[in-house]
């Protein structure tokens, strides 16, 4: 478990290079594009993506639970939800995350933030509504599994940083198409502004769709460790195979959804077909399931 802490942290590091990489390379087209000759307006990107990810960084929790709509809670509000979190911060030596309850009929749960002291975790209604204590209990072991792994400062960076790719690709192709009829006319010129267009069409395609596997098999990973990390601070592997049984079994979205924090919750929020599961951010329940009593069985 210390090992995958430890390459969490370097994949951090990882990421970032990898990320700011791709979001120059789209700066330097954008500026090719623009007859720019200097690299103003490359270096001007990655000054851009970089502070923007700083401040996804530094503000994750935040932005999490205001995208999903959750609300801060207190011991009174909901003792069952908030001495299970309380407990499971004691056994794994944690500090205690702030607990926040999502208004919503669909049953799951997230974790964000930069790191243990400055984790939050939250749960859906529909997920108190449904769930065992010791279910309940082994889903949001499975969250502070996130916050314990550092797996919320991974996805913290890899959704700003995918965002910024996103985005960039987007102005490129949109400079790109401006740019050629501004410069309409026969010739190589009017060759080149064809092509243009044909590579910002590539780059706003093909760039987001490169970030999303790259996000997706980070997250898939980060789930069944987050699962094995919940088993072992429980002791009871059932209980979160049970409720991920469960999960499977709910067949409606969540009312209020952002694909950018997909990756966060236990269980995928959207329902996919077989396309949309190549880039789900999440591994097949049963796959889950599966581990889990594998686990089950060893102790």
């Amino acid at each position: 478990m210390y090992n995958a802490i430890a390459a969490n942290k370097r994949n951090t590091v990882v990421i970032l290079v990898i990320f700011l990489a791709l979001i120059g390379g789209l700066g330097w087209l954008v500026a090719y594009f623009m007859g720019d000759g200097s690299w103003t307006i490359t270096i001007m990107t990655i000054l851009g993506a970089g502070a923007y990810a700083w401040f996804q960084y530094y503000n994750a929790g935040s932005i999490a639970v205001t995208t999903a709509g959750a609300v801060l809670i207190e011991q009174n509000d909901n003792p069952r939800l908030y001495r299970i979190v309380e407990n499971l911060s004691i056994t794994n030596g944690m500090p205690m995350p702030k607990v926040y309850i999502v208004n919503d009929p669909a049953p799951n749960a997230f974790a964000s933030g930069r790191d243990p002291e400055h984790a939050v975790v939250a749960a859906t209604t529909g997920l108190l509504d449904i769930m065992t204590d010791a279910e309940l209990e082994g889903v949001m072991a499975h969250e502070m599994g996130h916050v314990k792994n550092y797996d919320i400062r991974v996805s913290t960076i890899v959704f700003g940083l995918v965002v910024a790719v996103g985005f960039i690709a987007d102005m490129m192709f949109r400079m790109a198409f401006y740019g050629s009829r501004n410069s309409r006319g026969g010739g190589n010129n009017g060759g080149l502004a064809i092509l243009s267009i044909v590579f910002g069409l590539v780059a706003m395609v093909i760039a987001p769709l490169v970030s999303a596997l790259v996000q997706a098999g980070i997250s898939r990973q980060r789930e069944f460790l987050a699962d094995a990390t919940g088993a072992m601070t429980t002791r009871n592997p059932e209980g979160l195979a049970s409720a991920l049984h469960k999960l499977g079994e709910y067949s409606a979205p969540l009312q209020r959804q952002s694909a950018s924090m997909a990756h966060m919750w236990i269980a995928d929020p959207n329902k996919q077909n077989v396309v949309e599961r190549m880039f789900s951010t999440h591994p097949p329940i049963a796959d889950r399931v599966r581990r889990l009593l594998e686990i089950g069985g060893k102790f």
